[in-house]
């Protein structure tokens, strides 16, 4: 699979992601990965009409997108993965996906999360899941949408006092 960005998105498939990420990279498919999604008829129902025709867009298990990208039916296909939260990322990692960056497009404000940005608030929990990604030399970034600046994800949690 040709994994044209693999984002952190607390809200999955939105416009954001079928319009602007997806139409800029050349992506023809959304794998929105979160079991929770893909256990949910109604919020799947409403994310598979996301796309739009332009893009196909697939609600699967971390489990499940995990195999589909060792299976090499699709191994040209290019795709674009949102998933929910920096855990998700591990868990795809661990099963055997592999990308050399990750894009932190979205963290929605919850209880017990501060402002790391505009569009991304997290959590102690999250903060260290982030270093583990950064451990194995992945390379995380903020960046709301293509035509937006990118900002280093460990250089603004250091310069926000969240790590030393």
């Amino acid at each position: 699979m040709d994994i044209k960005l693999l984002r952190i998105d607390s809200r999955l498939v939105h416009g954001q992601v079928a319009n602007n990420w997806a139409g800029a990279l050349g992506a023809e498919a959304i794998l929105a990965v979160s079991d929770g999604a893909a256990n949910d008829e109604l919020r799947k129902t409403l994310m598979l009409q996301t796309g739009g025709g332009k893009v196909k867009v697939h609600v699967l298990t971390v489990a499940k997108a995990a195999r589909v990208y060792k299976n090499p039916k699709y191994a040209a296909l290019k795709a674009v993965i949102v998933v929910e939260t920096p855990a998700d990322i591990v868990r795809l990692l661990d099963l055997g996906v592999e990308a050399p960056e990750v894009n932190v497009g979205g963290m929605t404000f919850k209880q017990g999360t501060k402002a790391l940005s505009q569009a991304v608030y997290v959590s102690d929990e999250d903060v260290k899941v982030f270093q583990e990604i950064d451990s194995r030399g992945i390379t995380q970034y903020i960046q709301q949408v293509p035509s937006s600046g990118r900002a280093g994800l460990m250089e603004s949690l250091k310069s926000k006092g969240f790590i030393g």
